[in-house]
């Protein structure tokens, strides 16, 4: 009866592992950010720049993401640095997903003559397009909060670029 209850264990346990060996561990992305940043309340300005991000899955539809991102405009810029969790489906080609990030902000204004560091959330989502093999393209639209010198922002960000699957 031990042997019995060790072999089911034993299989279970093989089976858990062999699943999750058909499903990709994360993804690594890079691409063009487009920040409609208000610096000062309800002054906005235009930033571009670069957003990467990784994303750990914890099980198929639920990954950890880091995104780093820096945009830049008229001697303005700025730098987030979120985490946080990101649900998606894989739907044929297409992985629709949702996210929610927490994190930091910091702002250079006029090459360093006034910067601040502020807590910042994020919620959005987006959709990748698989093109081929591990490849596919992402679009993606998120709301970021930040408190930058005293006053609250909310920033758009749209980005757009590669994703590669491993």
């Amino acid at each position: 009866m031990l042997r019995l209850r060790s072999l089911v264990l034993f299989l279970s346990i093989t089976a858990g592992f062999a699943s999750a060996q058909l499903v990709p561990k994360g993804n690594v992305y890079f691409g063009f950010a487009y920040n409609r940043a208000e610096i000062v309340t309800n002054d906005g300005t235009n930033l571009n720049g670069w957003d990467t991000q990784f994303e750990g899955k914890v099980v198929p539809f639920l990954g950890i993401v880091g995104d780093l991102g820096g945009t830049y405009g008229n001697s303005i810029s700025e730098y987030n640095f979120l985490f946080g969790p990101r649900l998606s489906v894989q739907v044929s080609r297409l992985r629709p997903f949702g996210e929610l990030l927490i994190g930091a902000s910091h702002v250079n204004v006029a090459n360093g003559a006034a910067t601040n560091t502020s807590f910042a959330n994020a919620a959005g989502g987006g959709l990748d397009y698989k093109v081929a093999g591990p490849v596919a393209v992402r679009g993606q639209l998120d709301w970021i909060h930040t408190r930058n010198f005293s006053n609250d922002q909310n920033d758009v960000r749209f980005t757009f670029g590669l994703v590669l699957d491993f």
